[in-house]
């Protein structure tokens, strides 16, 4: 059947909904099994391509409400990278200068 938490980009999202509507002979379920995809998620991905006029947004990976909370928690990732960096270097120094 369909992969387990697999990511699908938007243009095969948008391309499977199409596949669809283009193939009225098939059932759903035969989408389905013929884009290697679960029924619900297919489900899914007509509802947003018709609440969206034809789109289907992607935000990618993670659970993240909205975009806003998903780009606080990148720069909340670089913050502490940074942050973390003088650290990282010092330990470098102190571990190559003994050498």
């Amino acid at each position: 059947m369909s992969e387990s938490g697999k990511q699908h980009n938007k243009e095969f999202k948008i391309n499977a909904v199409k596949y669809v509507i283009e193939h009225p002979e098939l059932t759903q379920r035969q989408c389905c099994k013929n884009l290697g995809i679960g029924l619900s998620t297919l489900g899914s991905w007509r509802h947003e391509y018709k609440q969206n006029h034809g789109d289907v947004p992607v935000r990618g990976s993670g659970n993240y409400s909205s975009d806003e909370q998903k780009e606080i928690a990148h720069l909340k990732r670089q913050l502490r990278d940074a942050t973390d960096a003088p650290d990282v270097l010092k330990k470098a120094i102190s571990i190559l200068g003994k050498n």
